[in-house]
């Protein structure tokens, strides 16, 4: 529901005209209409007005009912979802790089001064980085697949 909807449902459940809900918040008719019409909307300091004048929460007055608030919910859970899923592609594409970049840089070097230069941390990071991308997208699927 929007907030002109939700401020024609409570001036009219409060059996107000515009006028006599412009007195109340003294504003104009016009400026009722408007907010009604969405042409405009109130600024906070009235949507705070608004809110102690019909003894209504700031939730009540901007999201009304409740399907409103499940919505956002329901929305911020979605989010969610979508950045776990996200993060877990990132990790295994974290994890190919290492392999990758271990397969190019090839075999240990030593150097003239008998020093061994080996990039061995490259395979368990890229099996770490692999295991937590294939857990993140695990634990995604049995979400979905619970759900339903």
């Amino acid at each position: 529901m929007d907030f002109g909807t939700q401020i024609k449902k409570i001036r009219i459940n409060s059996k107000l005209t515009q006028e006599q809900l412009a007195q109340k918040l003294n504003v104009s008719r016009q400026t009722i209409s408007s907010w009604e019409n969405n042409r405009n909307l109130p600024d906070l300091q009235m949507v705070v007005q608004i809110a102690q004048t019909f003894n209504l929460s700031l939730d009540q007055l901007i999201l009304g009912d409740n399907t409103m608030t499940n919505k956002l919910v329901n929305d911020g859970s979605e989010v969610r979802k979508a950045k776990m899923n996200l993060i877990s592609i990132i990790l295994l594409t974290i994890a190919a790089i290492c392999f990758l970049a271990k397969a190019f840089i090839g075999q240990p070097v030593v150097d003239s001064n008998g020093m061994l230069h080996e990039p061995f941390f490259l395979i368990p990071i890229g099996y770490l980085f692999l295991l937590s991308g294939v857990i993140g997208l695990l634990i995604a699927l049995v979400k979905k697949i619970t759900k339903k």
